[in-house]
């Protein structure tokens, strides 16, 4: 393709050099760079690209796309944001290829891998070709691509699209993180739906504050991105938020809402209730555990409804959904005791885990988990809290600590919980503190292991080494 092609919907500043050239491919990472590619560089907020430019010129770069003058001999274009341009000009390379395509986003804090599975479970029942990206990973057809990001930068998520249209696919339900929505990943894709689950803290390491925080997640709903929103009516920013849109409809079981549950039931193996989905009223018997996901579930049922699905179809999908890989995941029995696995890494997140559990739980409660490192250092003493608060016992241990020094996570972590005057123990080491947790099971207690869920590494001085919580548990068990 032409660069000046490229550059049809893209505003420059400035166009240096022959904008007839020729670009094979588009990248962002100088160590990629092939012949022919057009590089895009900018400053991001710990390396600024600019800086490679020679060394993407040397592995044969066709253009340069930048935000300040360069000295390169390449042809090379002048741009405000190059990570807005970025997303402009992947729209263009891969042939606009959303419009192909009915995108879906969900966002919030919690919930929102499970209701894109929900949700995709939903339209295959409808007999629609549908495809998944966020955290557990791009699924469509017999295609599957690990994990990298929630939601991937704009220059692989369109040659995905791409992928998408030309494999057929019809809906595609997309998790939209909050630095997503804050580095304009999606920028000029219209969603026919967005859902936004709830909003509770966490990422305030980088976003600093709750209120800046919940403003880049309601970045979704700006005028012209959604044709519909789906609000949560219970959660406050929601609610907020649903005051100032013309087009949206909501759920809830607290407060008035379209989508609400009565006669809910939960237990150990998944929960049933009665959805009155805008005056229809069928009922839903779901193998999946715990009142949040209940309120997924409604979530998943308005969107879908809203996208013209009918209401039995709807059941049907919800209660099809066997599992969401380490969303309240049962992994395993033990001693008579029951085992969970969960992605639960804020404060709100654990507590309605672990309050979903002791419900269910006639002996005693434990909770291992751990907190991430090099991310927000203020809820960890929270979750600590928390934990301690619910669970009969807690087992500290580590996640990911990457940069940082596992024992100073698990330190503030203490802190929360010796605010309760609980029992605890800290073991650093992941599957030994499993090992531990495991042989203090006996009939009727509950271990909830916290933190990773799905994940399939453990993050250690910037080293993704294999583990999954879920294969140390079968091992360590077997």
């Amino acid at each position: 393709m032409k660069l000046s092609e490229i550059l049809k919907d893209l505003q420059c500043e400035q166009i240096c050099g022959n904008a007839d050239t020729d670009v094979r491919e588009l990248c962002t990472d100088a160590d990629a760079v092939c012949e022919g590619d057009l590089f895009i560089c900018y400053k991001g907020t710990k390396f600024d690209s600019h800086g490679a430019v020679s060394k993407a010129e040397k592995s044969g770069a066709a253009a340069i796309i930048c935000e300040r003058e360069i000295e390169t001999s390449l042809p090379y274009v002048i741009v405000g944001d190059g990570r807005a341009a970025m997303a402009v000009v992947a729209r263009t390379f891969y042939g606009y290829a959303d419009k192909k395509l009915k995108l879906v986003a969900v966002t919030g804090t919690n919930g929102k891998t499970t209701t894109t599975h929900m949700l995709k479970s939903i339209f295959d029942k409808n007999n629609s070709k549908t495809g998944i990206i966020g955290t557990l990973g791009i699924a469509y057809g017999d295609i599957f691509i690990s994990p990298e990001l929630t939601t991937p930068d704009p220059l692989f998520l369109h040659s995905v699209f791409a992928d998408m249209a030309e494999s057929g696919v019809e809906y595609v339900f997309m998790e939209v993180s909050a630095h997503a929505l804050y580095f304009d990943k999606i920028h000029g894709l219209t969603f026919e739906a967005g859902i936004f689950t709830n909003c509770t803290q966490d990422h305030l390491d980088f976003f600093k504050d709750m209120q800046s925080y919940a403003e880049c997640k309601c970045k979704l709903f700006e005028k012209g991105r959604c044709k519909i929103a789906v609000l949560n009516s219970d959660d406050a920013i929601c609610a907020a938020l649903a005051a100032s849109l013309s087009d949206c409809v909501s759920f809830g079981l607290e407060n008035p809402a379209d989508t609400f549950a009565v006669n809910v039931t939960e237990r150990i193996d998944g929960s049933s209730f009665v959805i009155n989905l805008s005056d229809e009223i069928y009922e839903i018997n779901m193998r999946l555990p715990a009142l949040h996901n209940v309120y997924n579930a409604l979530a998943a049922a308005t969107c879908a409804k809203a996208l013209g699905v009918e209401i039995g179809v709807i059941a049907d999908g919800l209660e099809a959904l066997e599992r969401v890989s380490g969303r309240l995941e049962r992994a395993a029995e033990y001693n008579g005791g029951q085992v969970f696995v969960d992605f639960a890494h804020t404060p709100d997140g654990l507590e309605k885990s672990l309050k979903a559990l002791k419900k269910l739980c006639k002996g005693n409660l434990y909770c291992l988990f751990g907190c991430g490192g090099n991310r927000d250092t203020t809820k960890r003493p929270l979750m600590g809290e928390v934990a301690a608060e619910i669970a009969d016992f807690v087992i500290i241990t580590s996640d990911n600590p990457r940069y940082e020094d596992p024992y100073e996570i698990i330190s503030q972590i203490e802190n929360g919980v010796k605010r309760c005057g609980k029992k605890y123990v800290a073991v650093t080491d992941r599957e030994v503190a499993i090992e531990y947790a495991l042989n203090l099971l006996a009939e009727g207690d509950i271990l909830l292991v916290a933190g990773k869920g799905g994940e399939n590494y453990q993050e250690i001085m910037g080293i993704k080494h294999s583990y999954n919580d879920n294969t140390v548990i079968k091992k360590l068990i077997s």
